[in-house]
């Protein structure tokens, strides 16, 4: 098989909800060169997540959507959702098959593989090997993911903690079948106008200039483990007498708990939790935030964190997946223990308690972020990773 005119790429994406991976895929298929050719499909988002097709279309993109593809493991719309990619290669005839996340892992490839696709790639934006499952699930599927590895080309890690964790501790596939690409976004609308849009945010909230607002920005899941953050707002309630409003954006399966928790609370006066739901213009929302928070117990690269600096934002984070490799410790956020309580309240409140502290972040941030996660960085390494594997396949 030889390529002539351009290369072909099918990029596969687990469902369209806000997250990494949309953003990936989206620059990734509307930004690669003339050389390319790209068709982008993927599954819908899940009951309690956000559609992020306005991302797509924000960028002139029309994905083909696959309805099969759930979330859920199910044979029947496993079935469905496999029999439907393998017409869609067929169709598009790809040189390269590109599949992002697990569900569109597992059924992108195995079609890929069965069609005789010459270059299959995976990235991995997170994984499922602990703090999802039990012991014997884990396992499972452990040995499924190095099964996969070996019908891939390569793998595509989003950091170098996540290909070590690939490599060396769950032993997915060797290092040399993992290339390091970091995510790419569109950052400067995040850098843009801060100063208004941090007017009109605290406006929209009615936030009290000596107010300090902290927010938490994700899926409300277990693994983000936002009762650990409703723990910090407890302990902060008890040691500040600043006003502090936490903010709670997202939405999911544990908001009837939190909400529950909340209303349960006995915070001091000077301490308010607010619950947003999901906020479509997230650039627009975090210049009125003074501290951006995660707790999670498992992550791939958050991408909430990076858009955090982008804006001017400090950020506190646990230690989970590429987190060290997205902020510089004490410079732009400051990064503790998973589930480690006491030391998190300490550095949130460290931040609370100390303005000039959050000014110093704040002015670090964009210039950190913007050099090693613009989404022209991210296209020009995954260009080269392509033609590279194309150059393998002696296509």
């Amino acid at each position: 098989m030889e390529v002539k005119g351009k290369i072909r790429v099918l990029r596969i994406i687990n469902r369209f909800n806000i997250g990494g991976p949309t953003y990936n895929a989206v620059f990734l298929s509307r930004y690669l060169s003339d050389d390319f050719e790209t068709l982008l499909v993927g599954g819908l988002p899940e009951e309690g997540e956000s559609d992020s097709l306005h991302i797509a279309a924000e960028y002139g993109l029309e994905p083909l959507l696959i309805d099969e593809m759930k979330r859920e493991p199910s044979f029947n719309s496993d079935r469905q959702a496999f029999k439907r990619i393998q017409k869609i290669i067929e169709e598009f005839q790809p040189h390269i098959v590109h599949t992002h996340a697990a569900k569109a892992g597992a059924l992108g490839r195995r079609a890929a593989q069965k069609m005789k696709v010459p270059v299959i790639v995976h990235t991995f934006h997170g994984h499922v090997f602990h703090s999802y499952f039990g012991k014997l699930k884990t396992a499972i599927f452990k040995q499924i993911e190095r099964s996969l590895a070996k019908k891939s080309t390569g793998i595509v890690a989003i950091s170098n903690i996540q290909k070590q964790e690939l490599s060396e501790v769950h032993r997915i596939c060797p290092p040399h079948k993992i290339s390091v690409i970091n995510l790419g976004f569109d950052l400067e609308k995040f850098h843009t106008d801060c100063e208004q849009k941090r007017k009109l945010t605290r406006e929209q909230f009615a936030i009290a200039d000596d107010e300090v607002a902290v927010a938490i920005i994700g899926r409300l899941a277990p693994v983000k483990n936002h009762s650990m953050f409703l723990d910090v707002v407890d302990n902060i309630s008890k040691r500040t007498s600043k006003k502090v409003r936490f903010f709670i954006v997202g939405d999911g399966s544990e908001r009837a708990a939190i909400e529950s928790r909340i209303a349960t609370m006995q915070l001091s006066a000077t301490i308010r939790v607010e619950m947003t739901s999901w906020i479509k213009d997230i650039s627009a929302f975090n210049p009125g935030m003074d501290i951006i928070c995660l707790t999670s117990l498992n992550e791939g690269t958050p991408v909430s964190l990076i858009e955090a600096q982008a804006s001017g934002v400090a950020v506190v984070s646990t230690d989970v997946g590429g987190v060290r490799d997205i902020l510089l410790e004490g410079e732009t956020g400051f990064v503790t223990p998973v589930n480690d309580l006491e030391l998190f309240t300490e550095k949130i409140l460290e931040l609370v308690e100390n303005e000039k502290k959050r000014e110093k972040m704040s002015q670090n941030g964009w210039n950190f972020v913007e050099a090693k996660f613009s989404y022209k960085t991210l296209v020009a390494n995954m260009e080269n990773y392509y033609r590279e594997l194309v150059k393998s396949a002696k296509l």
